[in-house]
């Protein structure tokens, strides 16, 4: 029987990044999570994957401690033996006008959205150039490709991003190493969900396909990304926002 693949999710115990690793686990892959704070959602998380016949390793980790990190990198590859795909998806959110805004909201984004990928890519890249493959996708966002009033900070770390993927495609090409970014829109999550309806009925105008996107839509983009579907794909930034931002 062929040897399952490995996928390490950050920040995945909810939204988006739950959506990613249980795509994956859907098609087989055995699944690395971490998570910042709340367990609650997790235990749920492991039945979900146990039903899907996958082996899983979910643990608490700040993607911003690079010892935390290394050590999660290295149970996961003492238990799996490898990493073939990471998808950096753990990141905050702490909004205000940029003369409201303190420093201490500008680095703690740019700390745990920026430094964070960083420190998570250089420690599985260690493993995959030894294995000479592997694909990486960050998450972006259209603010980081259009702006945004009131998200300064997120706006320039999810810009930091796009840079920060382009040059790491460029570097671990020669290795057979991927890095894409996906840079979702308005999508429809637990934050969005508590909106009124006026506020909701004024993002969908903004929008072509006049709906907010869903994570499982987000989830089919980034599972394609790490699959050999894409393999001539590298250094891309893709938009899944609906039409919002062309």
């Amino acid at each position: 029987m062929e040897e399952k693949k490995v996928v390490f999710v950050t920040g995945a115990s909810r939204g988006i990044g739950k959506e990613v690793a249980l795509k994956y686990a859907e098609n087989g892959y055995n699944v690395v999570i971490n998570y910042a704070s709340d367990k609650t959602d997790v235990e749920s998380l492991k039945k979900e994957f146990e039903e899907k016949n996958v082996e899983t390793i979910i643990e608490k980790a700040d993607v911003t401690n690079s010892n935390q990190i290394e050590e999660l990198v290295k149970k996961a590859i003492e238990k799996f033996g490898k990493i073939d795909v990471l998808v950096n998806n753990a990141g905050i959110t702490k909004d205000n006008l940029l003369m409201r805004m303190s420093e201490e909201e500008f680095d703690k984004v740019i700390e745990v959205n920026l430094k964070g990928t960083y420190i998570v890519t250089k420690a599985v890249t260690k493993y995959m150039m030894k294995k000479r493959s592997g694909s990486i996708i960050n998450l972006s966002s259209v603010v980081g490709v259009a702006g945004n009033a009131g998200q300064t900070n997120y706006s320039a770390s999810k810009a930091g991003i796009i840079g920060f993927t382009k040059s790491v495609a460029k570097e671990l090409a020669s290795r057979n190493i991927r890095a894409n970014a996906v840079a979702p829109g308005f999508i429809e999550t637990d934050m969005t969900a508590v909106l009124p309806d006026t506020v909701k009925e004024n993002i969908h105008n903004q929008i072509p396909l006049k709906r907010m996107g869903t994570a499982k839509e987000v989830a089919n983009l980034i599972y394609f990304l790490g699959s050999d579907e894409s393999s001539y794909i590298t250094g891309q930034v893709i938009n899944i926002d609906g039409g919002m931002v062309m």
